[in-house]
């Protein structure tokens, strides 16, 4: 019999937390988040910690979370989708030029993201203008979707109204798009978004419709941010289908981004760009219906990827760090489950105050981004070592190829 992998939080009253952790720091919060979690009546048989765990709104990030008859909506998030893209491209790091200042600018140029000019939250990274034909003919393909989700809760009918200034676009915070190199120095491209603003209006919603109906039934919770839908209550049907479409959703604003920003290298380089070679575009804010020991269970990913036996997944490190393309080895006590990145050391607010330009410069020498005050808190020493969190997983998946990169374009 293999040797036991991962370490068990706590069991007593509660379910028990399989945690993939060793090597890997566990914040008190963090660790208080996952009993809370486990103690829910309709979570089991287990809950799984991978090594990137930390705190989190709602539940922790880095957390795999199963459930029968009810979903935690601020347990999924509102980044509903949020994930991975990657594509090998047919170029070499021969083909890039000495200075990627004018990839770079390319990359923004031809996908919105940040804050305009006026750094009004409500005007990040939008189009200003008519969307690309590309994009267009995607948001008419997620039109009727979306009419069917504002049917059942009008209230999201301004988010959806603006659902197409967001599509293609890749928002803020710790969503980028980078040009990387591999162990045999192919140029691949990742990025990292979700379903943006139409995403967050749908899960703001349910988060607060799950809290007030906690509220009217007088259920007593560990935290109201685990205030849960039950199947086959009010809300549940409605989540599901906005749910759904949202996840549709962020993985097309992912496609629609990679072809964008490969037209961009190509036009800078004055050479066409393919990136078919191998593709992996996967989510890790998501709820999915699996089977798992026996039983269909909804299983909530919260900061994780699917690492199903021989399924590629994409763990990427932080801003100057190694990024990796795995496949899963469908490790059944991690409910097939991997870590979906390196996993803040820190909040964005301690980053600011811990570290210098001067810090950020150096920690992403070699790598053509941004090295000013507003992407400090991103800066690599903000995350935990993504080697660290490699070896804890080391059950759970197979590196494939890794990736450093060189050109980083910041939210």
């Amino acid at each position: 019999m293999s040797e036991r992998t991962y370490d068990v939080l706590a069991e007593d009253a509660h379910k028990p937390i399989k945690m993939w952790t060793r090597g890997v720091t566990v914040e008190d919060a963090a660790a208080k988040q996952l009993r809370n979690v486990a103690s829910l009546p309709f979570v089991g048989p287990h809950v799984a910690a991978m090594p990137d765990v930390h705190w989190g709104m709602g539940a922790t990030v880095g957390s795999v979370i199963p459930t029968s008859g009810a979903i935690v909506p601020a347990a999924v998030g509102v980044d509903i989708g949020c994930g991975m893209c990657a594509s090998l491209t047919n170029l070499t790091a021969s083909d890039l030029p000495d200075s990627l200042i004018g990839v770079r600018t390319a990359i923004e140029a031809a996908v919105p993201h940040g804050r305009t000019d006026n750094g009004r939250e409500n005007d990040l990274g939008t189009w200003r203008g008519n969307p690309p034909p590309q994009v267009v003919e995607a948001i008419a393909e997620l039109r009727e979707g979306l009419d069917k989700v504002v049917e059942t809760r009008p209230a999201l009918g301004r988010a959806a109204r603006r659902m197409p200034s967001h599509a293609g676009t890749l928002g803020t915070g710790n969503h980028f798009i980078e040009v990387c190199l591999d162990e045999s120095d192919r140029v691949w491209v990742m990025l990292h978004s979700g379903s943006r603003g139409i995403g967050n209006a749908i899960g703001q919603l349910f988060i607060e419709l799950a809290k007030e109906d906690m509220r009217r039934w007088f259920i007593n919770l560990p935290d109201q941010d685990l205030a849960y839908i039950p199947d086959g209550s009010e809300h549940f049907g409605p989540y599901l289908k906005a749910l759904n479409w949202a996840q549709k959703f962020a993985r097309t604003n992912r496609e629609l981004m990679m072809a964008a920003t490969l037209r961009a290298i190509g036009e800078a380089l004055g050479r066409p760009v393919d990136g078919t070679a191998m593709a992996v575009n996967c989510h890790h804010n998501y709820v999915s219906k699996e089977r798992h020991f026996g039983k269909e269970l909804w299983l909530t990913r919260k900061g994780a990827v699917s690492a199903k036996e021989g399924e590629l997944g994409i763990i990427p490190g932080s801003m100057g760090a190694r990024s990796y393309i795995v496949r899963g080895k469908g490790n059944r006590d991690s409910f097939m489950s991997c870590s979906h990145g390196a996993g803040r050391a820190m909040s964005r607010a301690e980053a600011k105050r811990r570290f210098t330009l001067e810090d950020h410069a150096a920690a992403t020498a070699g790598v053509e981004c941004r090295k000013d005050a507003e992407v400090i808190d991103e800066t690599p020493g903000a995350y935990k070592d993504i080697d660290a969190v490699m070896a804890a997983q080391a059950g759970l998946v197979d590196i494939v190829h890794t990736l450093r990169q060189v050109v980083c374009v910041k939210g």
